[in-house]
């Protein structure tokens, strides 16, 4: 008995040409692949380093929010008394140059009122009844929100209009 597949004759050249004409297009297709691939890989990677330097000072800013917030409580205090014009004057100096820094680093204020309540860039901490503003709209803000570029650093915190008594 002869084995089928061992075959004595020899293979034609044209059907070994053509098997190595279809192992260089599949060679081919390969090295176009990994091109393609290395080149996403190449995309991916820029954007996450620009996006590590757009944000990697976020934990510093975050930090320094609540020294803003007192900044402008005691400037709040201070423009009440009639003695302390001056202190008033140099807090608000003060938190210009704080704004004007945190500015400069892609930091934006968030003073919400009478806009739609958006549970992506606001915290509800209350609602109250209102016959002037509709129901679902920021009232008014209990503590700025913030972002840095276009990402939520810390949401406003604000009061939501229930619309009219019932």
């Amino acid at each position: 008995m002869t084995d089928p597949t061992a075959s004595s004759e020899p293979t034609p050249p044209e059907a070994r040409l053509a098997e190595l004409e279809g192992e260089i297009a599949r060679l081919k297709d390969t090295v176009l692949r990994s091109n393609a691939d290395q080149q996403n890989q190449q995309r991916r990677h820029q954007r996450e380093r620009e996006e590590l330097r757009k944000y990697a000072t976020s934990g510093l800013l975050e930090d320094l929010l609540p020294a803003l917030d007192s900044l402008n409580l005691g400037l709040e205090s201070a423009a009440k008394q009639t003695d302390g014009r001056a202190v008033a004057e140099g807090f608000r100096m003060a938190v210009g140059q704080l704004r004007s820094i945190l500015s400069s680093q892609g930091l934006v204020e968030v003073t919400p009122v009478g806009q739609p309540f958006d549970p992506a860039r606001h915290e509800a901490v209350g609602s109250e009844p209102s016959t002037d503003v509709a129901e679902g709209t920021v009232l008014r803000v209990a503590r700025s929100g913030w972002l840095l570029h276009d990402r939520v650093l810390r949401p406003a915190a604000v009061f939501v209009s229930s619309g009219a008594a019932k």
